[in-house]
């Protein structure tokens, strides 16, 4: 079976579906990290939806010349915009996922994006 999204995996606007999949719970607000309990498709778990993730790549238009070895992609001529990705509780779940995503003005303010704290254990 391919992988899919639900409101059982992400938070987004239930209100519709994703594919054939049914309608889910549109909950109309973040939720803490940790409280949906089950992982997707990779094993992961709150990678999806809830708040679009912020991230320090600067936004290009298209892949061309992106590094390949896991660094930033922060040479834009225009350096106060950057990438969100992920998808958000306000949005269609076909945006939650990592390969969605959209350009944000970093002085922009918003309640449905966030950032990832990420450490070696």
């Amino acid at each position: 079976m391919l992988p899919t999204i639900t409101s059982d995996l992400a938070n987004y606007d239930g209100g519709y579906s994703y594919g054939s999949e049914r309608k889910g719970i549109y909950r109309e607000i973040t939720i803490p990290v940790g409280s949906l309990q089950i992982a997707n498709f990779f094993g992961l778990f709150d990678m999806h939806g809830n708040v679009w993730e912020w991230c320090l790549d600067h936004w290009h238009k298209n892949y061309n010349n992106a590094p390949n070895n896991g660094d930033s992609w922060r040479d834009s001529s225009d350096n106060k915009i950057h990438v969100m990705r992920g998808g958000s509780w306000r949005n269609d779940p076909y945006l939650c996922r990592s390969s969605s995503r959209l350009q944000k003005i970093a002085s922009e303010m918003s309640n449905h994006v966030g950032f990832r704290i990420v450490c070696s254990l």
